[in-house]
């Protein structure tokens, strides 16, 4: 900095020490909330924020229940449809909403510089999805494959009181830049990965998490970077039942 002689002059202030609770950081701000309607409108649709809301046939009925969302990430070059994919043909509960974001550019904001823009989409659907469901606060999830596994524990981390669970298939990093909540987090990853090898992603990250105080369910299978169906039961199983031997 220079004065106004154009002599150098130390600077007078510092950078923020503080890190914020915003989007930028993050934080999501979207929350489940009471007195909403109980019916909706059964299938796979848009909601705001450009995401695909999957609704089961049951939400017709108009019957007084309670839902449990799971919020799912694609990979990088990845869609909203292929992330359904993974978990749409075991989610066969008629109280379970599944909702995939797109990210808005080839991968997830946090990869390409900084949480920012995915992070607003995400809360936009999930205030949609709020107004429209009432979602049980204790049942909402966070899952991913790849960028998006990496994603969701970032996520996960930093928003563990909205999210309670996260179910990350193939992960290769986390970044949360704050931490709250405590969410149990299922991880699984293929031996044979070369996109993302077990022994630099998964066998790193899941000791680094216990050490940190998370419960952690770890799965190692005989594969390649994919998300085999038995394991996305099994996840599903953990999240819903608390084992996934349950």
């Amino acid at each position: 900095m220079a004065g106004t002689d154009g002599t150098p002059v130390p600077e007078s202030t510092y950078p923020h020490t503080a890190i914020a609770e915003n989007e930028p950081h993050g934080r999501l701000a979207a929350r489940p909330s009471g007195g909403v309607p109980t019916a909706g409108e059964p299938g796979t649709y848009r909601v705001d924020g450009g995401a695909l809301l999957r609704v089961p046939p049951s939400a017709a009925e108009g019957r007084a229940r309670r839902y449990w969302l799971a919020v799912t990430l694609h990979g990088a070059g990845g869609t909203a449809e292929r992330a359904l994919s993974w978990l749409l043909p075991q989610a066969g509960s008629d109280s379970l909403l599944l909702l995939a974001p797109q990210a808005a550019d080839s991968t997830w904001d946090v990869i390409r510089g900084g949480y920012g823009p995915d992070v607003s989409r995400l809360d936009a659907a999930l205030r949609d999805v709020f107004r429209r469901f009432p979602v049980d606060p204790a049942g909402v999830a966070v899952a991913g494959f790849s960028d998006g596994a990496s994603y969701a524990l970032s996520l996960g981390l930093a928003n563990g009181d909205l999210f309670g669970a996260v179910l990350a298939f193939s992960p290769g990093f986390m970044a949360p830049m704050v931490h709250h909540g405590n969410p149990r987090v299922f991880v699984s990853h293929g031996r044979d990965d070369r996109v993302l090898p077990v022994g630099s992603c998964s066998r790193r990250l899941v000791p680094a998490l216990e050490r940190a105080g998370y419960e952690v369910t770890y799965r190692e299978f005989g594969g390649g970077h994919e998300v085999p169906p038995e394991l996305a039961t099994a996840a599903l199983r953990w999240w819903v039942n608390g084992s996934p031997e349950e």
